[in-house]
């Protein structure tokens, strides 16, 4: 990161579903707390969001209920223009040809740390559940990672107990048919210069009715994805970021990093010792997750007989980017993992 790029988080744009039971004493209190993919605009995922609240409200509503569950989740960095300054591209002040630069992979993780650090001060919550969705699901292992396993983090005290892992891309995005075309770009002297530019200018030329026509009625998307889509493509920053970012994950995500203590229960877990520490749901097929990729990873933790961990291979054919039309189906799902992790 820049330092001369300053992050205004109060201005970071999040979404917020509080419990009705958020001041109950005798409620454990519960955060879920979601890490979006890339692009990272938490209005994208707000049917999704709203669901699960409604199916969380239901089971604190039970007589068995004895927790409250708050969900959050917020934009990551540079998708919205009011969130740092100057905008990226701005000379730094007596170096020649450099300019400031959109936020990587390591500023995304950081952001959140930092984020997580403010929800949890100063009342703590019982425990934290992590949902992360794509590149967010590699967000949300890299703090596990470096809470329970290497300490370093200054959340190390915040009681993360499980995470909920949404197709997630965490070993070899590169060899994705998706990651295959981005690291082209990446490795591609003209392109890595230029895809940005030449992408935001086509997009300047179009009129926004055009724009809404094409989002709604030729991608199909419905009027919450369009409306998030629309903001993105016209923030004077949110290509380039996108961009800027994805490439990093292209150099960043390939062999796991991860020793088995990560995938097992951790000591100081909260988590009921009979639920899992991580639930992974694939795809059947996404264009961000190589199958051969996607099995080898599964394979990998049926072999530890100490891993808490959970694999499901959707046989709904449910998309990559669920939030789109299938919001409502994967809340149900992750509303069962997370009575299962709560007990």
């Amino acid at each position: 990161m820049s330092p001369t790029t300053v992050i205004k988080q109060e201005a970071i744009p999040y979404l917020e579903y509080p419990s009705p039971n958020r001041n109950n004493p005798s409620r454990k209190q519960c955060l879920i707390f979601f890490i979006t993919g890339n692009p990272g605009l938490a209005a994208y995922y707000t049917p999704f969001l709203t669901h699960l609240r409604q199916l969380l409200s239901e089971l604190e509503s039970t007589p068995t209920s004895n927790h409250a569950y708050h969900i959050y989740c917020r934009n990551l960095l540079g998708f919205s223009d009011a969130d740092h300054s100057p905008p990226f591209g701005t000379p730094l002040p007596n170096q020649q040809s450099t300019t400031t630069l959109p936020f990587t992979l390591e500023d995304q993780i950081q952001s959140i740390t930092t984020t997580l650090h403010s929800l949890s001060s100063p009342t703590p919550f019982h425990s934290i559940i992590l949902i992360g969705h794509s590149v967010g699901a590699y967000i949300a292992t890299e703090i596990f990672h470096r809470t329970h396993c290497t300490h370093l983090s200054p959340i190390s005290t915040l009681p993360l107990t499980s995470g909920i892992l949404l197709f997630p891309t965490l070993t070899h995005i590169a060899l994705s048919p998706s990651g295959r075309k981005l690291n082209l770009i990446r490795t591609t002297p003209l392109l890595n210069t230029w895809t940005h530019i030449l992408a935001k200018s086509i997009i300047n030329l179009l009129p926004t009715p055009l724009l809404q026509t094409i989002l709604s009625k030729f991608l199909s998307q419905p009027p919450h994805a369009a409306s998030a889509t629309l903001s993105f493509l016209q923030s004077q920053d949110g290509i380039w970021q996108a961009i800027h970012m994805g490439k990093d994950e292209m150099a960043t995500i390939t062999e796991e990093k991860w020793s088995d203590e990560l995938w097992q229960l951790s000591r100081s877990s909260n988590s009921p010792s009979q639920s899992s520490k991580f639930y992974f749901y694939f795809a059947k097929k996404d264009h961000w997750v190589a199958d051969e990729v996607r099995d080898a990873f599964i394979e990998r933790r049926k072999t530890d007989a100490r891993a808490r961990t959970k694999a499901v291979i959707c046989e709904e054919d449910i998309p990559h980017a669920f939030c789109i039309h299938h919001s409502e189906t994967v809340a149900e799902k992750v509303k069962v993992w997370i009575q299962e992790i709560t007990g």
